[in-house]
């Protein structure tokens, strides 16, 4: 009794620091409050917050876990896009914040390129995504 007590308080504070960490990150990022501004959602702020929130804290949950999902594979790829959306969106906030493609372009002589130089990572990291779901993931 006292272990399952231990191991679920281990859990949970894990789970809260990472998932606090993690929301922390997106504030300093500034990431919720640029999404609305670009997609003139402003009103809907208060839900993407609470979207961020709930999703650190499921994920948490789900890490105590072994959940096996069994999805059909239109939702199963709709799931990966939407996952793969998040992780660009949050790479590219990081990239917005540090100003890298500026510095980037700038130190590679292609200042007036930019949008090809951004095109280029962008099929470069789908290529590779592809491969790897291809080649390498166990079905």
């Amino acid at each position: 009794m006292i272990r399952e007590f231990v191991v679920a308080f281990v859990g949970l504070a894990g789970g809260l620091a990472v998932g606090s960490g993690f929301v922390a990150f997106l504030t300093v990022l500034g990431v919720i409050p640029r999404l609305t501004q670009l997609t003139k959602t402003m009103k809907w702020i208060a839900t993407y917050e609470w979207g961020v929130v709930l999703g650190a804290v499921v994920s948490s949950w789900m890490s105590l876990r072994d959940p096996l999902f069994s999805f059909p594979p239109i939702l199963a790829g709709a799931i990966g896009l939407f996952s793969g959306v998040f992780v660009g969106m949050l790479a590219a906030a990081l990239t917005e914040v540090l100003n890298v493609f500026p510095i980037l372009a700038k130190r590679l002589g292609i200042d007036e390129q930019i949008v090809v130089l951004l095109m280029a990572m962008v099929f470069g990291k789908v290529a590779g995504s592809l491969f790897h779901w291809i080649y390498f993931v166990n079905r």
